[in-house]
């Protein structure tokens, strides 16, 4: 089976929760007889030099890149004001990833395109009229609701008028291309659910994001402390962390005087930088995110915006961590308050549940073996990738005849 897996930014190195999606799917449908073959936009806010990635970054038939400029620019964000146009998807709309596009499909036949992210959608057009190859759209999001939610958390009103004004957009985008796509691959049967509400009615599987659970192997915990990772350049990760700083920290320090909070994440800012907070320590981008969650018993995350599932917390669970989130953190994953992890959503009752990770975690860990054995369960990327290739190769010997499909 032959695969062309696009992307709007090179899923390496493995420091987002979008980057492990693609890279251990991939890894695992060719372990499973695929070849695929990527194009990826290589943008500046991700930027990777090919040049230098590991050996065993080998698993696709051939890599092509096309470099994008996709920081804002104030000027063409104001203009986007009067346009129709989504600010959200604009930025990734490229000639060039055009171009190459249609030089790879002019080159070789393709038995599926799988566009990773509703950001690939402008491309669509162009994949039908030079492949008849199977469009398939694995929708790490509903993209529009993450905005949905973070505008309703925005306090000062002109910024939540403009992220308003262009979460409309981008829903309008989303909903026009609902049915544009041949097959929809979520990563939840919830937000499976919510396409369909919205009116998707081609066929359709959800394939939660899965992990290589090789790479996860719990050593013994060094330090009694709490961590916190995930990119601090995303806004739902930076709420979501000044909420737990402000809110839940000032009492839970003087509860759990002895605790550390690391922080860890991408592109940190000056403000959470400069942090001088008693038991607060500021990591900014570690090496290996595996070694930090691995290092501290209790892991949070705090949520108040996204949509999808949180990579992190998988990584979590399989390092057999106790994980305190909150509901809307948790979503899409199928876990359970007490069960797996601990949720909370109001200060004081996330800090009772971080209280109770450590007496958790001291009684034998159960929680977190329990956790383990969830992810062990329902979250192996080699178990996905195989249900997913035969969903494919059905789709492949018994295609929708093109006439029929909705669009």
């Amino acid at each position: 089976m032959k695969i062309l897996q696009l992307c709007k930014k090179f899923p390496f190195p493995l420091k987002d929760g979008e980057s492990i999606a693609v890279t251990y799917l991939s890894k695992a449908m060719v372990n499973r007889g695929a070849d695929i073959t990527l194009l990826a936009m290589n943008t500046t806010k991700h930027y990777t030099s090919i040049e230098s990635l590991p050996k065993e970054f080998n698993h696709y038939e051939s890599i092509h890149t096309v470099d994008l400029d996709n920081s804002i620019k104030p000027i063409e964000a104001f203009k986007n004001l009067f346009s129709k146009d989504s600010f959200h998807v604009k930025r990734f709309v490229s000639d060039r990833f055009k171009d190459k596009l249609i030089e790879i499909l002019k080159a070789e036949t393709f038995d599926v395109v799988q566009l990773e992210t509703l950001y690939l959608a402008p491309y669509i057009s162009t994949i039908k009229e030079h492949s008849d190859a199977i469009i398939t759209m694995r929708a790490h999001n509903v993209e529009f609701e993450i905005w949905e939610r973070i505008t309703e958390n925005t306090k000062f009103l002109p910024k939540k008028w403009y992220l308003g004004h262009l979460t409309q957009k981008l829903k309008k985008f989303e909903l026009e291309n609902l049915n544009s796509y041949d097959y929809l691959i979520s990563v939840s049967e919830r937000d499976l659910k919510l396409f369909k509400k919205l009116g998707y009615k081609n066929g359709a599987m959800a394939s939660p994001i899965g992990l290589d659970l090789n790479n996860y192997k719990a050593l013994q915990t060094q330090e009694l402390g709490i961590s916190f990772i995930g990119a601090l350049d995303w806004m739902p990760n930076l709420e979501g962390l000044e909420w737990f700083l402000q809110k839940v920290w000032p009492i839970l320090s003087q509860r759990l005087p002895n605790v550390k909070f690391h922080i860890a994440g991408r592109n940190t800012p000056d403000h959470i930088k400069n942090l001088n907070v008693k038991n607060v320590e500021v990591h900014g981008e570690v090496p290996d995110a595996i070694k930090f969650i691995d290092r501290y018993p209790v892991m949070v995350v705090p949520l108040f915006s996204g949509s999808g599932m949180r990579v992190k917390i998988l990584e979590g669970m399989a390092l057999s961590k106790i994980i305190v989130s909150t509901t809307l953190g948790a979503e899409g994953i199928g876990v359970r308050d007490q069960e797996e992890i601990l949720i909370a959503d109001e200060a004081d009752t996330f800090c009772d549940k971080i209280v109770d990770a450590f007496e958790l975690y001291q009684d034998d860990n159960k929680l977190g073996k329990r956790a383990y054995e969830f992810v062990l369960n329902y979250y192996d990327h080699d178990v996905l990738a195989e249900k997913l290739l035969a969903k494919y190769q059905n789709l492949i010997d018994n295609p929708y005849p093109k006439e029929l499909t909705v669009v």
